[in-house]
């Protein structure tokens, strides 16, 4: 299988995906609803809220991820150079050049955000920028703008809004049970439906441990776009090599302390401890793994 049909089997698993465990919990939801509540209120509050802040969220998440990184816009006469190399990827990847930003941070590091190739911004870090020769600066940010060209950007943007919308169906649900009591629908028909208990119960239980699940998705889309990403890098620049000698010095990067939890899977490398974390919770595939694939190109 080729890169570029792994990259399209990729998207049609991930949104697949998505959509079936999306069905699956509203599904859940509203059957949970029915069965304690005789209607179906629940999950149309839920949507009600959700609404609004995922449209919030898809128009203005590059910004919070940028702001909350404090990541300064680059200027094409502060750092020619720069400049250059990200246009000229852009220009082989046939995406607009996007907007380039500075983390002023010792720690090795970059991430691409945006909702599509006409509104991403590449951030990287200061110490990158020192540390790196040319050829590996060129692989990293090929890496960066693979995740634009390849939409990861806005999958990311609407993961995260899925895992939200997933997390207010399961808390509304919790809410109304021990607050609001559970009664089944058998039960006030007095049909005595046992039936319609255990399915009640069933659905409350999935409703609890689903926003764990969807994390645990979340994750391995995540980990499975940054191989990707490696490998389309590597077909922009051509040299393998040079991402696989910026991984080895990322991997020893010290922590970047502003990075946080909503924001570490937009990262080339784990941002809080790139040699470790590497289990079911990272939110990136070992590197050590990455750099082998990259040099067996």
């Amino acid at each position: 299988m080729t890169i570029y049909s792994q990259i399209t089997a990729n998207k049609r698993r991930s949104a697949f995906l998505i959509i079936a465990v999306l069905v699956f919990v509203i599904g859940v939801v509203a059957a949970y609803s029915y069965y304690v509540r005789g209607d179906f209120v629940l999950p149309i509050i839920a949507a009600l809220f959700a609404i609004p802040s995922s449209l919030i969220g898809y128009y203005t998440g590059d910004k919070i991820a940028l702001a909350t990184n404090r990541a300064q816009i680059v200027m094409p006469e502060q750092n020619s150079e720069l400049h250059r190399i990200v246009e000229n990827l852009a220009i082989t990847a046939g995406v607009p050049k996007p907007r380039i930003y500075m983390i002023d941070s010792p720690a090795l590091n970059a991430f691409a955000t945006g909702r599509d190739p006409q509104h991403a911004s590449i951030a990287v870090t200061s110490g990158l920028l020192h540390a790196l020769d040319r050829s590996e600066l060129e692989g990293v940010l090929a890496h960066e703008l693979s995740h634009v060209r390849n939409y990861d950007i806005r999958f990311s943007t609407l993961v995260a809004i899925f895992i939200g919308f997933i997390v207010i169906l399961s808390d509304m649900v919790t809410r109304a049970t021990f607050f609001g009591g559970f009664r089944s629908r058998g039960n006030r028909d007095n049909n005595n439906n046992q039936l319609g208990a255990l399915l009640a119960i069933v659905s409350l239980i999935l409703l609890i441990i689903s926003p764990i699940i969807a994390q645990l998705i979340q994750l391995a889309i995540s980990r499975q776009r940054e191989y990707l990403a490696d490998a389309s890098g590597a077909l922009l620049t051509r040299y393998p090599e040079g991402l696989a000698r910026a991984l080895e010095k990322i991997s020893g990067s010290s922590k970047l302390n502003t990075a946080s939890n909503a924001t570490a899977h937009l990262f080339i490398a784990n941002p809080f401890h790139a040699r470790k974390l590497a289990g079911l919770f990272s939110t990136h595939p070992p590197i050590q793994d990455r750099i082998k694939r990259l040099r067996e190109m």
